[in-house]
């Protein structure tokens, strides 16, 4: 039966396209060393995982002061595992950072 050659071949054809476009979406990952806290801590990443709308809030409620990438590095590593541990369904700022981490990557490769 013809017909389910056709079929078959257009699922391919799909299938390839996915998998091209996964391709293309790893490669453009692998690229990117630093990614912006507003890709990485969504707002629909901070709602799920804490009771904030946003990153922002979220170091507000810490009382960091964050207006630079280097004001954000000087924040003590102890003080802001204590605030995630407080704040988050995370026990440290590691587990958070991996988290968001896998959700990104999952959404450019198209898995979700």
């Amino acid at each position: 039966d013809w017909s389910s050659d056709v079929c078959s071949s257009d699922l391919f054809d799909e299938l390839e396209k996915k998998l091209l476009k996964m391709q293309k979406s790893a490669e453009d990952l692998s690229g990117i060393s630093s990614v912006p806290f507003d890709d990485l801590f969504t707002s629909s990443f901070m709602e799920k995982y804490s009771n904030f709308i946003s990153f922002n809030k979220f170091l507000e409620a810490g009382k960091f002061i964050v207006n630079s990438q280097k004001d954000f590095k000087a924040i003590p590593d102890i003080e802001m595992d204590l605030h995630v541990s407080k704040t988050t369904n995370f026990s440290s700022w590691e587990d958070m950072l991996v988290k968001a981490n896998e959700e990104l990557t999952i959404k450019k490769l198209g898995l979700k």
